[in-house]
């Protein structure tokens, strides 16, 4: 890999940018390819998209020149969850064993205690002073469950605004509506506001916090594993 390359890969990596490197296994040419500047002409589009949903690295079969060695690096996708409550308890763990790395913050300090999330990073403070400090992005999902507009409001219109690639809002059809009202009253756009998943989770007629975290999580990883997919093909 030549130095240049080297440098792309490594800045994308520092700013949690998926990136692929193809490299013709005959020839040795390599090329960069990086999520967040497009690749729309490109002959792999599809295996570039499959591969960036995926974060599989692996041989491409090709009729001429070479085969091609897709090496690819994505982020670690994050959960970050507005909430210390029964749910994110349920939702936490369930998540860590599926490969997230889970952030909890709640500045009511009744909830967010040690005992009750012991060994994940607990932020007792507002969103609007946190999320700024650990950064969302792409590869990072939100999940509102306070049940509390002067928590959960900032935070969604924050993670919609850094494209992450999941928002979900704990409520029903009557509380996301009001929801709506209030967001597109501080002007967040139409498409973004769509883009809320509220009732938050798989409709699998969840009763328990553990029902409904099983649910919220299964949307999440169906979000990740979707990216960039439109809805046709995605459904």
């Amino acid at each position: 890999m030549d130095l240049d390359t080297l440098k792309r890969l490594n800045a994308a990596r520092q700013a949690r940018e998926a990136a692929i490197l193809i490299t013709n296994t005959a020839t040795g040419d390599e090329r960069l390819v990086l999520e967040k500047d497009g690749y729309d002409g490109d002959l792999q589009q599809d295996e570039i998209a499959a591969r960036f949903r995926s974060g599989k690295s692996g041989m491409v079969k090709v009729e001429e020149g070479g085969d091609l060695f897709f090496t690819v690096s994505v982020p670690p996708p994050r959960l970050v969850v507005i909430g210390a409550v029964h749910i994110s308890q349920a939702l936490v763990p369930m998540a860590r064993i599926a490969g997230f790395d889970v952030t909890i913050i709640d500045p009511r300090t009744a909830f967010a205690s040690d005992d009750r999330f012991p060994d994940v990073p607990l932020f007792a403070e507002w969103p609007d002073e946190v999320l700024p400090r650990i950064g969302l992005d792409r590869f990072t999902a939100l999940a509102a469950l306070t049940h509390d507009p002067k928590i959960d409001d900032g935070a969604i219109a924050a993670a919609l605004d850094a494209g992450c690639f999941y928002v979900g809002a704990l409520g029903s059809r009557k509380t996301h509506a009001k929801r709506v009202e209030r967001l597109a009253a501080a002007g967040v756009g139409g498409a973004a506001l769509g883009a809320i998943h509220a009732p938050i989770g798989v409709d699998i007629a969840a009763q328990s916090p553990a029902e409904i975290a099983v649910a919220i999580l299964a949307q999440v990883i169906a979000a990740l594993r979707r990216r960039g997919m439109s809805d046709e093909a995605a459904a």
